[in-house]
C-alpha cells in the first residue's frame, strides 16, 4: 500500500494546513453542519460538564462549543455501543428498527436505508465523512470520505490505514491529528463551496486502548487524579448483573491496556498473548510489582488507565480547536451548527469500572454540546431528556428538510431555541435497549425505561432480574429499590410506561425472541 507522509500535521497545536486569509462569508438560507463524534468520551471527561477531573483535564476547545451555544445535560444514549449508536444517530431509529443493534458477530450495517445525510445530499447539501465508521460497510450519501480502513473500521491510533472512497492507503502518523487534517482539506479545496455543507468529523479517540501522541506521553506525570465515588463498589443487590461484569478496572484491564514491556524473545504469538493478558478473560491477573496489596494495585491500574486516556482527549479537545479556528477564519462559523458528542458514555473508574454498555447513568449519559449563533442562544442549559435519535430530526429541521415519519427522535431545534412550548411538551422518559452478550465484558441483555427522576431495568438473559433507582435520592445508583414496597405503584407505572415506548419506537418483542436475537450472533468465550 501507498505511505502518505503529512508533514504540516506533526505539531500537536492548532496551526491549520491553510493560510489564515479569511474567505468570503457564504450567503446561504441553510446553515452549514458540522458534526463531531469522538468514540467513548464520557461526560466526566468534558470540563464544560464540570466532575472530579475538571480542574486537572481541561477541555477549553470542546467547552467554548456549549459556552457560544447549548451544553445538554441529558442526552441519553438508547443503546450504550460503538455501531449501533453511530447506527441511531444516522437514521434516527432505535436498534431493533435500523437492525445494527450490536457490534459482535458479523452484523453489517444496511447501508441502504435511510439516513440523514442521504437527504440533505439529496436536498442540496455537500457531504463528507471523516475518521472511525465501524458500521461494516460502505458510508452512502456521502460526495467524499476517508474513514479507518480496517476490517472493524474501527482504526489504530499510529500509522492506520484509510479508506479514501474506496481506495485504501496506508498513511504515517497520528489518527486524531489526520483525521481532522483530511476534513480540514475537503474544505479547503474540494468541496463545493455553492452548497451548504455537512462534515461529519468522527474520531477515533478516546477508544481503547487509549495511546497517547507523542507530545502527550507524559502529560500528568505526577498528578494523582481523585478516585470516584463508587470507585469500591461491592456491586449489593446487583451481584447477577454488575457483580457478574467482566469490566472492571481491578481485575479485567490487559498489559496492552497499561503499556506494559513483554519479556525479550518471544515469539508474535506469545507476545500477543502476554500483552492481552488480564483483558480476555476470566482468571487472568497479573500484577507489575508482586510487593503491591490488592487495593494499592486497584489504584496502580486506575491512575495509568486515567492519564492514558484523558492524554488521548487532550488530542481530540486540540483537533476540536484546530477545525473551528478555521471557521472562523474563512467566515463560515456564524452559520454553521456545531454538535460534538461522544458514542455514548463511558466509565472513567465509577463503580470501579471502564467500557460502557449498562444502562446506568455513566454509560447511559453521552456529553453532547450544540452551537449555532443564528439559532441557539449562548450559555444554554437544556436538562430535558434527549436521545441519541433525535440527532437526525433535528439537524433536517435545521436545514428545512422533511423529517421522516419513520424516525423516532424528535427535533430539538425549538427547544434549543428556547421555545416554552416546546420545552413543556417535551418527553419526559427515554427507552434503552441493550443485546450483546457475553463478549466483550460479560453484561446481561437488558432494556428499561429512564424519568426524570426513576429508573427501571430489566435484565433477562439468563437472569431475570429487575433493577429500580430513585435518581434523586440515590444519584449513584448503588441501591436497587424494586423490592422496596413504597415504590410499588411508581414500578407498575414505569412497567407499562415500557410497554408504551417499546410499541412507539417499533420494539415489541418477548422475552423469548430476545434471547434468540441474542443467540443468533452470541460468541462465546
Amino acid at each position: 500500500m501507498k505511505v502518505f507522509h503529512f508533514l504540516p500535521l506533526l505539531s500537536c497545536g492548532l496551526a491549520t494546513l491553510t493560510s489564515c486569509s479569511v474567505e468570503k462569508k457564504q450567503v446561504l438560507e441553510r446553515p452549514n453542519i458540522l458534526f463531531i463524534l469522538s468514540d467513548d468520551h464520557a461526560k466526566s471527561a468534558i470540563s464544560a460538564y464540570g466532575g472530579i477531573n475538571a480542574a486537572l483535564a481541561p477541555t477549553p476547545n470542546i467547552d467554548a462549543i456549549g459556552q457560544d451555544g447549548a451544553i445538554m445535560q441529558n442526552m441519553l444514549c438508547t443503546n450504550s455501543i460503538s455501531g449501533p449508536s453511530r447506527a441511531c444517530l444516522l437514521t434516527g431509529k432505535y436498534s431493533t428498527e435500523h437492525g445494527y443493534y450490536q457490534n459482535e458477530g458479523g452484523i453489517a450495517f444496511d447501508n441502504t436505508q435511510e439516513q440523514y445525510q442521504k437527504l440533505l445530499k439529496e436536498n442540496g447539501y455537500t457531504t463528507s465523512v471523516f475518521g472511525k465508521w465501524h458500521m461494516m460497510s460502505e458510508p452512502k450519501g456521502f460526495d467524499y470520505y476517508v474513514i479507518h480502513g480496517n476490517n472493524s473500521q474501527q482504526g489504530t491510533y499510529w500509522n492506520p490505514v484509510y479508506d479514501f472512497n474506496g481506495k485504501k492507503e496506508h498513511v504515517e502518523g497520528y489518527a486524531t491529528r489526520l483525521t481532522a487534517g483530511f476534513a480540514l482539506d475537503w474544505l479547503e479545496k474540494k468541496r463545493d463551496t455553492a452548497k451548504p455543507f455537512c462534515l461529519m468529523l468522527h474520531f477515533k479517540a478516546p477508544h481503547r486502548p487509549w495511546r497517547p501522541d507523542t507530545c502527550y506521553q507524559h502529560l500528568f506525570d505526577g498528578v494523582q487524579f481523585p478516585y470516584p465515588a463508587t470507585f469500591n463498589d461491592d456491586y449489593a443487590g446487583r451481584e447477577k448483573t454488575l457483580g457478574e461484569n467482566m469490566a472492571t478496572v481491578e481485575n479485567h484491564l490487559s498489559r496492552n491496556d497499561l503499556k506494559q514491556t513483554p519479556p525479550a524473545n518471544l515469539s508474535k504469538e506469545e507476545r500477543n498473548k502476554w500483552m492481552s493478558w488480564g483483558g480476555s478473560g476470566k482468571n487472568q491477573f497479573w500484577t507489575p510489582d508482586s510487593t503491591l496489596s490488592k487495593n494499592e494495585l486497584k489504584q496502580w491500574k486506575f491512575q495509568h488507565y486515567i492519564k492514558d486516556y484523558l492524554r488521548v482527549v487532550r488530542s481530540v479537545d486540540d483537533q476540536v480547536g484546530r477545525v473551528v479556528k478555521y471557521l472562523k477564519e474563512k467566515g463560515l462559523y456564524e452559520n454553521t451548527i456545531i454538535v460534538y458528542m461522544g458514542d455514548q458514555g463511558f466509565y472513567l473508574g465509577e463503580h470501579g469500572l471502564y467500557d460502557k454498555r449498562w444502562m446506568y447513568e455513566e454509560s447511559l449519559q453521552m456529553p453532547c454540546l450544540i452551537s449555532y449563533p443564528k439559532g441557539i442562544k449562548k450559555e444554554a442549559t437544556i436538562k430535558k431528556i434527549a436521545l441519541n435519535v433525535d440527532i437526525a430530526p433535528t439537524l433536517l429541521d435545521y436545514a428545512g428538510v422533511q423529517i421522516p415519519s419513520a424516525m423516532h427522535g424528535k427535533s430539538m431545534k425549538n427547544m434549543l431555541a428556547g421555545d416554552t412550548t416546546a420545552i413543556k411538551n417535551w418527553r419526559k422518559s427515554a427507552y434503552y435497549q441493550y443485546f450483546e452478550y457475553p463478549k466483550w465484558h460479560n453484561v446481561q441483555p437488558h432494556y428499561g425505561v429512564r424519568g426524570e427522576r426513576y429508573k427501571l431495568i430489566h435484565f433477562y438473559y439468563n437472569v431475570d432480574q429487575w433493577e429500580f433507582y430513585d435518581l434523586q435520592k440515590d444519584p449513584n445508583e448503588l441501591m436497587n429499590q424494586y423490592k422496596n414496597p413504597i415504590y410499588t405503584s411508581t414500578i407498575e407505572e414505569l412497567k407499562d410506561e415500557i410497554i408504551r415506548l417499546q410499541k412507539e419506537c417499533g420494539d415489541t418483542l418477548n422475552l423469548k425472541d430476545r434471547r434468540k436475537l441474542t443467540d443468533k450472533f452470541m460468541f462465546k468465550y
